[in-house]
């Protein structure tokens, strides 16, 4: 019967890529010139990663090497996905490790609110110039 308790290593390397929104390539470019996409789906496939590999995975990926023991478990998965530092709009660990996508649409909404804004007036100023235009023929 298979052990429940313990983590899977390269189940939590995917899903830490992903929540960075790393494709395979770009950790493989990451991680240096000795890595592909092909190794580093190796690497999503072992349940034991050694502790060189997953340090190195640690530092570039900016995430604490012990969440690599994270245990497939659904209070863990509640966990991480309800942990947020609101005042950042990114997760618990240690500051930016898990974005919470409601927190980037508000701020991609006000970008875009602000950009319409500065679109708005710089038309208004070109109905003024050519106003100030007509006026003067």
């Amino acid at each position: 019967m298979a052990n429940h308790n313990k983590a899977h290593h390269g189940k939590n390397l995917r899903k830490f890529r992903e929540w960075k929104g790393l494709k395979q390539e770009a950790l493989a470019f990451e991680m240096g010139d000795d890595w592909s996409q092909k190794k580093i789906s190796l690497l999503e496939q072992k349940e034991v990663i050694d502790d060189a590999i997953l340090q190195q995975l640690s530092n570039v990926l900016k995430i604490p090497v012990e969440a690599f023991e994270l245990q497939e478990d659904p209070a863990i998965n509640f966990i991480g996905n309800t942990i947020t530092d609101h005042s950042s709009g990114l997760g618990s660990f240690n500051g930016d490790y898990i974005v919470n996508p409601t927190e980037k649409w508000l701020a991609a909404l006000d970008e875009n609110k602000q950009l319409y804004e500065r679109l708005l007036q710089s038309e208004r100023e070109k109905v003024e110039l050519l106003q100030k235009l007509l006026d003067k023929q």
